[in-house]
């Protein structure tokens, strides 16, 4: 089971950050910075797949504790988690040379919700004896 986690993490993974890449990029056209020297190709790979990784083995983990109802309680603790990670770019200190800084939480929040989306969107596909 653990296994058949972590290959829907990595893949979810990588759709959620070529999500995000597609996102950064509408975003750099429609307003004009992308941030790319902050939010890096390395940073969203390794973000949202380090992120569904995390998940794969709190699921799992969580499976072992409730028989039952693992699906519902995960997909509620994920959301919640990934709700109150939406603070840190609101937060994120930016070099003093970035310009337009007010723009960043534009790009970096709805970023923060592709690899929960990409979680649930295929792990119905993807795993449905897990």
């Amino acid at each position: 089971m653990l296994k058949k986690l972590l290959i829907l993490a990595v893949v979810s993974g990588i759709l959620a950050a070529v999500a995000c890449l597609v996102y950064q990029k509408v975003y750099t056209e429609s307003l004009g910075d992308g941030f790319k020297n902050i939010v890096s190709l390395q940073k969203i790979f390794a973000a949202c797949i380090g992120a569904n990784i995390v998940a794969a083995i709190g699921y799992f983990l969580l499976s072992k504790v409730l028989k039952g109802h693992t699906e519902a309680v995960f997909n509620i603790l994920y959301a919640v988690i990934t709700i109150a990670t939406i603070v840190y770019p609101i937060g994120y200190k930016l070099p003093l040379d970035v310009e337009m800084p007010e723009l960043f939480p534009g790009l970096a929040i709805p970023m923060h919700f592709f690899p929960v989306l990409g979680w649930m969107t295929l792990k119905p596909l993807f795993a449905k004896n897990i």
